[in-house]
């Protein structure tokens, strides 16, 4: 019993390919998670506006759409290994700008939001590769522990990154924050370098408008991969008061706890990642993941309703450990259903749905406390969620009935990974 609480190690102790890929992604999301908090603050500095911080979703978005999905193209046509790689090196550039744009005697604010568009661009190239590439170094198995591993890389990026950015945001200023990002790209590019070529698995034309069509015909003739990208993205969109922080912690009379505001939502995701060997034999996803969408909007609703800190950033940890429940059934449906010929196109429309949602959900946040207040954006937005979501649960019932020993493209990539020897 104690086992089936406890997170799935496996993985790390015996791929050699998994452990460069997660060590790479952790050096790289530290300093990472330092420019997301660095980068907005800075904007608040020179504009102290809402609308100013919450426009970094509006510029983020377009490059997102076109780079995610092209990226994901590209995912499927190329050695992903290749592509992470040359897009790691283009995050150290954009990095080593915004270093020495906090040099100048007066920032220039376009080169903030310029930065903002270039990450998004780069970002949605690298990540269809980013989740293409696990199904083919991990056993089809193994998937849900090493899906719950990368999360917690993350997790504790996000909760250490904006605390150490506090750090050194209040003793050294912004630049170190940036300089500390360029040379976690460097170390994440040499471990990136050491991991063995991911090619396409089959003979592939030239990247083409037609393969991304052909991935967004198989995408939405699939119900239950339907819901998992609505749900998130209606969550995400409605919900996500992120952009909102800084006021918020101004609003509440304590500055000084910005960064547990960040961290407070990763808290709560680790805390489920902690306990998440039961991912490992949960047949039902699809049910999980509406569940869990609901207990974000319900989360992010009391939140905005009270004026207490410690209850505000409990409902953000309880929100985060909701969305964390989401993401591992998500991952689950999509690596273990998915065939690796169209793995990196739907790779880029999940990127889609858990980013672009985010992306516009600081630029909803942000208007709607500019033309309400704070508390009316962020309740107005958690109600939404709970509705939209229980409205596409009743109409997609191939989503809400999800069960991984039954569907039947689980069913068949289970057998195909065990007899074609992809996994390494």
């Amino acid at each position: 019993m104690r086992k089936k609480f406890t997170v799935d190690l496996s993985p790390l102790r015996t791929n050699r390919n998994f452990r460069y890929l997660w060590s790479a992604g952790f050096v790289s999301t530290l300093g990472s998670m330092i420019t997301y908090v660095a980068l907005p603050f800075q904007i608040k500095i020179i504009t102290h506006s809402y609308i100013a911080v919450g426009a970094m979703g509006a510029i983020e978005i377009i490059p997102l759409v076109v780079f995610g999905l092209y990226g994901g193209v590209l995912a499927d046509k190329v050695d992903r290994k290749k592509l992470i790689l040359a897009t790691e090196l283009a995050a150290l550039f954009i990095s080593l700008g915004l270093y020495l744009n906090s040099q100048l005697e007066h920032p220039h604010l376009i080169a903030l939001y310029l930065a903002a568009g270039l990450f998004s661009s780069v970002d949605g190239l690298q990540r269809p590769s980013q989740n293409a590439i696990l199904p083919r170094i991990v056993a089809h198995a193994d998937q849900p522990s090493a899906t719950a591993l990368m999360s917690l890389r993350w997790q504790f990026g996000a909760i250490t990154g904006p605390a150490i950015a506090g750090v050194l945001i209040a003793t050294a200023g912004i630049s170190v924050g940036y300089l500390v990002d360029v040379v976690s790209y460097l170390l994440s590019i040499l471990l990136l370098w050491r991991l063995a070529s991911v090619p396409p698995t089959q003979e592939n034309d030239t990247p083409s408008f037609a393969s991304l069509v052909e991935g967004v015909k198989y995408a939405t003739s699939r119900k239950d991969l339907l819901g998992t990208y609505l749900v998130d993205l209606a969550a995400m969109f409605f919900a996500m008061p992120n952009a909102l922080f800084p006021f918020w912690a101004e609003q509440l009379h304590a500055t000084w706890s910005l960064g547990l505001f960040y961290a407070a939502g990763t808290i709560g995701s680790i805390a489920v990642t902690l306990t998440s060997g039961w991912i490992r034999t949960y047949r039902f996803h699809g049910r999980a993941v509406m569940w869990a969408a609901l207990g974000w909007g319900v989360a992010i609703s009391l939140a905005g309703v009270t004026t207490s800190l410690p209850l505000t950033i409990l409902f953000l940890g309880i929100a985060g450990a909701s969305d964390m429940v989401s993401a591992l059934s998500r991952s689950a449906i999509w690596n273990q259903s998915i065939p690796d010929e169209y793995r990196g196109r739907l790779a880029g429309i999940e990127l889609l749905s858990y980013s672009v949602g985010p992306l516009g959900g600081q630029m909803r946040a942000g208007t709607m406390a500019a033309a309400t207040n704070l508390r009316t954006s962020v309740v107005s937005g958690g109600l939404l969620c709970i509705g939209f979501v229980s409205f596409a649960a009743k109409f997609l019932p191939e989503f809400r009935k999800y069960d991984l020993e039954t569907n039947p493209f689980a069913v068949r990539e289970r057998k195909i990974r065990e007899s074609d020897g992809l996994n390494q």
